[in-house]
């Protein structure tokens, strides 16, 4: 259960409206056994006795007791429901919280799919773990100790037969079913999250898929992992069929031998003839209390599962303690020795990695596609985390921050900026929720968007939009913003020459004083760096201003020389 301990945890809170639950349904449960117990018992008084007012009390106690159990199984309902809701928001709140901080780090661990699965289906089956999982053996329990109680004031040998009905029923055949079960539930878990994948994939790479004369074979496979999974969702069933068929019928023999004792009992005067009804009825009753056992293993099984898959989702984050990082202000950034390795059997994305980006300071990293550009940015940006070295912020480890502050001090620009559909002020207004519109359109006349209005429509992924323009409007969105550190990944790699210049005479200008760090596979326009690290097969190549660079004819150089030569040729 060590999956389930912060589910546990979330769980108790609601510990008020649990007790409660447990309560009315155990009043619920002994309001049912009450009620055929006097049935049974007044059949039989109405049979052998002339008492009129035994017959009186028995007929009120029947509308009592069915009064009060139609009344307790309400408010069981109710309170029940009422706290699985509430427990069910806190487990959303408190994953989501989780997986917040670093959700681009997890796009390197996690299909897209699979993650969706996990935050969606995952979480919404925990809301079965008190319904389905605690609150059935607690509630049982209770109404059958104080059901064999009873029993046992009239007949031991009754009482026995109950009590080893209702073990057998509660316990050992829904364990016996429940290994048969462990495994069909992991499967459904794995398919539901393949057929996730699958959509998900189907549905972001429709247009790849078409081109490349794939979309059929994409949607056959889509299919097939459909009727793998209700095929596996079918045979759960059937198993979980059986196991309450096979409930049912050792119920029914353990009423009809305690139908059968009670008989031999009252026939040799060991049992009062009047009570024999009763106890039959009360058999037949306190059995529907253990009906829920049946499933109690293959939910336990199923939140198992899930409370793992979610602790996989979320193991690798961090502390949620920091301190904030203080506002205003650049900051001091440096890596000491850092590793960074996605894959175990393939070589390191970054190796021993030594840089200072002191505070107000221009820093550009260039390097060959792969050698590990992107990767030193996502570390400044904790959405990784090294493997051996430090990433530290103003002196301190990056992980004493909060995130959210380090975002908040941050303009952040990555290579896929994010589109919402909307319109042109819905995604602007992301970066500074109090912009004005006059604010917005000068940002759109900087960025030499003036052709769009704040009201044009924008489609998911920015899908109309050209990919220099959604560059240019990714930018717009940071100079909405007063951040004074500055991330930015290829920002301007779908620009032509002339329009790209102008984004980083914008860029310089907007960016006096900060730090900036650039991620660059463009050599022009860098004489103004305060230096310049060049990354070769993850690890730091060299490092320094752009005429230290040039001079040393080193990997810089040659790379520039190449640029050159590629340019003249187009040209």
């Amino acid at each position: 259960m060590k999956d389930l301990q912060m589910i546990t945890a979330l769980m108790l809170k609601e510990k008020k409206d649990l007790f409660k639950s447990v309560l009315y349904g155990v009043l619920a449960a002994l309001g049912a056994v009450a009620l055929f117990a006097n049935s049974g018992y007044l059949i039989s008084a109405a049979a052998v006795t002339n008492a009129f007012y035994v017959l009186t009390i028995s007929i009120a106690l029947l509308k009592l007791f069915s009064v009060s159990r139609a009344v307790f199984r309400y408010f069981e309902r109710m309170v029940s429901h009422r706290a699985t809701f509430t427990m069910l928001g806190r487990f959303r709140v408190h994953f989501f919280e989780k997986l917040a901080p670093l959700a681009p780090s997890l796009s390197t661990s996690f299909r897209s799919g699979d993650l969706l699965s996990r935050v969606t289906g995952d979480v919404e089956s925990l809301q079965n773990y008190f319904l389905r999982v605690v609150y059935p053996p607690v509630a049982a329990a209770v109404t059958f100790l104080i059901t064999v109680i009873f029993t046992f004031l009239f007949s031991w040998q009754i009482a026995l037969l109950l009590l080893g009905g209702l073990v057998l029923t509660s316990a050992l055949i829904p364990y016996v079913y429940a290994l048969r079960q462990k495994r069909t539930a992991s499967l459904i878990r794995e398919r539901r999250a393949t057929l996730t994948e699958e959509v998900t994939e189907l549905y972001q790479g429709q247009e790849e898929w078409l081109i490349h004369n794939l979309l059929d074979e994409k949607k056959k496979k889509t299919l097939d992992a459909s009727e793998e999974l209700i095929a596996a969702q079918r045979k759960e069933q059937k198993t979980l069929l059986q196991n309450q068929s096979v409930n049912q019928a050792v119920t029914f023999i353990v009423s009809v031998l305690i139908l059968t004792t009670g008989a031999f009992l009252a026939a040799e005067g060991g049992l009062n003839a009047i009570f024999l009804a009763m106890l039959v009825m009360v058999s037949l009753t306190v059995f529907e209390n253990a009906a829920p056992m049946a499933t109690v293993p293959v939910y336990a099984e199923d939140n198992q599962t899930a409370g793992r898959r979610l602790n996989e989702a979320t193991s690798a984050l961090p502390p949620e303690e920091g301190d904030a990082l203080p506002e205003g202000g650049a900051s001091s950034l440096s890596l000491d020795g850092v590793r960074l390795a996605f894959d175990e059997a393939h070589a390191a994305a970054l190796d021993h990695v030594d840089a200072e980006m002191p505070k107000g300071s221009v820093t550009v990293l260039v390097g060959a596609s792969g050698s590990g550009k992107s990767s030193v940015l996502h570390l400044l940006l904790g959405m990784h985390q090294a493997d051996d070295g430090t990433v530290s912020w103003n002196g301190r480890r990056i992980h004493e921050y909060t995130f959210e502050s380090l975002y908040e001090n941050s303009n952040i620009a990555l290579q896929d900026a994010h589109f919402f559909a909307g319109t042109i002020r819905d995604n602007l207004l992301l970066a500074n929720g109090e912009a004005k519109d006059a604010d917005m359109q000068k940002a759109l006349g900087d960025v030499a968007l003036t052709a769009f209005t704040l009201d044009d429509a924008v489609d998911e992924q920015g899908k109309n939009l050209s990919g220099g323009e959604r560059q240019r409007l990714a930018f717009a969105r940071l100079l909405l913003r007063e951040a004074s550190n500055w991330f930015l990944d290829e920002p301007f790699s779908s620009l032509d020459p002339a329009m790209e210049r102008s984004m980083y005479d914008l860029l310089r200008e907007r960016s006096k004083g900060d730090t900036v760090v650039l991620v660059s596979h463009r050599l022009t326009g860098l004489e103004e760096a305060d230096q310049i690290i060049v990354m070769d097969e993850g690890k730091v190549a060299e490092s320094g201003t752009y005429d230290e660079l040039m001079n040393r004819s080193g990997i810089f150089r040659q790379l520039k020389e190449i640029e050159q030569s590629v340019f003249l040729s187009r040209s």
